[in-house]
């Protein structure tokens, strides 16, 4: 076990993650579903350093990747499953075969990750290996075979404590037979891990896991996928429903809008920018979300410049840069700073609460609220002004700032008395100009 990546577990209340030592979690992770496909040892390395350097301690990979990674090798040549003399693959039978097979590959990752401070989310296939609605399959699974992978699978990373298992993999669950395979990979997973890991699932776009596996018990946090599609960002939405059913379980918006993606998937409609990905950040945590996970397109697909990827193929308008040169892009750099205003202060007892706002807007101008013990956060994404009912927070006086999403740098407003309704003029407003109203208990 790493010291610096403890084994996870769901929180007192049910509304977070924490550390085996109690201490709370906050969930920033990165998209990198083809890392262990895609990438080699060194640039693997140069990616898993450079997203620690800016504070994100999760990284949600795939086993059996999307493009095509159930039948060909990864950027050493190697193959994750036995290919048998008829030419199909079995996920009972994974290659392990040789000195440096594909899963020692993902051993070496799992194990640098771990000595970053990051956690690995970890599919063990993509969607598209049980149900291909799109994408280049092939269909593998059975309920069977799940079982057998998932056992497999569980077993050899049992003690690798930055580990989350992440079952689902952007399809939904349509027939009995889907949820056959889910449920006996999960199965499988628990028995072999012995239950050390938690497990969630990565819905198909614009739902939450919710939709299919809420009261399945082996499911023990949600996960969104508020997707990339066309419109203002809404995924508070989704956050807030999950936060309101039973039982309770935690939840967060784990893929929204990528920095750089065409929006609505074609480029005509140009790309989601630094603006996008910030706005989605902070409504969904104020929302209710344990934490969240940014992505940008060229990073997920591990894009290396060349003309086309699986079936992106020639779509030079879709990925417009390299991975690399991805990794600094102004969104990635500035999710340091969700993360650290919201472990500047109580997240156990943080929970959303739009009553802290008198005048929330509609629209592209929605602002989404939070309190905890002695505090209050209001989001206003294009610099309005802020009527807050500062009564809520339980104070008789407060200290009031300012918050700069871009920089993260804090502008003291003066103390105030802790009862009615005060108005707040951020320092800036128009698009891009995103503040959070922070509210602190004098």
């Amino acid at each position: 076990m790493s010291e610096s990546t403890p084994l996870l577990r769901v929180n007192g209340n049910r509304r977070g993650l924490e550390k085996a030592d109690g201490t709370p979690f906050f969930w920033l992770g990165d998209t990198a579903w083809e890392l262990f496909h895609k990438l080699n040892r060194e640039d693997a390395d140069f990616y898993l350093r450079t997203r620690a350097e800016q504070s994100f301690n999760v990284v949600q990979a795939v086993a059996l990747a999307e493009f095509d990674n159930g039948t060909t090798g990864n950027v050493y040549g190697r193959k994750p499953l036995t290919v048998r003399p008829d030419g199909r693959v079995d996920p009972a039978l994974p290659d392990e075969e040789g000195d440096y097979s594909y899963w020692d590959h993902v051993d070496y990752i799992v194990q640098t990750a771990a000595d970053c401070g990051i956690y690995v989310a970890l599919l063990p296939t993509w969607g598209d290996k049980f149900n291909r609605m799109w994408g280049t399959g092939p269909e593998i699974f059975t309920p069977d075979n799940a079982y057998a992978y998932g056992r497999w699978l569980g077993s050899r990373y049992k003690r690798a404590s930055n580990i989350v298992w992440v079952l689902g993999g952007d399809r939904p669950l349509h027939t009995r037979l889907h949820f056959d395979i889910t449920n006996q990979l999960a199965r499988g997973l628990k028995e072999g891990d012995e239950g050390r890991h938690l497990i969630t699932f990565h819905p198909n776009g614009g739902v939450s896991s919710s939709l299919h596996v809420h009261h399945e018990p082996w499911l023990d946090f949600n996960m969104i996928q508020s997707s990339h599609s066309m419109g203002e960002r809404t995924n508070y939405r989704l956050v807030q429903q999950d936060y309101a059913k039973l039982p309770v379980k935690p939840t967060l918006d784990a893929e929204p809008c990528y920095e750089d993606i065409p929006r609505g998937f074609h480029s005509d409609n140009g790309y989601f920018d630094e603006a996008d990905v910030r706005k989605a950040a902070y409504y969904a945590v104020l929302a209710g979300g344990f934490g969240h996970t940014y992505g940008h397109h060229s990073v997920w697909a591990m894009y290396d410049g060349s003309s086309g990827t699986g079936e992106f193929a020639g779509s030079g308008e879709s990925f417009i840069m390299s991975w690399k040169d991805a990794l600094r892009r102004p969104g990635a750099e500035q999710m340091r700073h969700l993360r650290r205003l919201f472990e500047s202060r109580d997240m156990n007892g943080r929970e959303p609460d739009q009553e802290l706002i008198a005048n929330p807007y509609t629209g592209s101008n929605y602002m989404t609220a939070a309190r905890g013990p002695g505090y209050g956060i209001v989001y206003c994404p294009n610099g309005l002004p802020v009527e807050a009912n500062v009564g809520r927070i339980g104070a008789d006086r407060l200290l009031a700032s300012w918050y700069c999403a871009r920089t993260g740098a804090s502008r003291p407003i003066g103390e105030i008395e802790g009862g009615g309704v005060r108005r707040f003029q951020p320092p800036s407003s128009g698009r891009g100009c995103d503040w959070l109203l922070c509210l602190d208990q004098a």
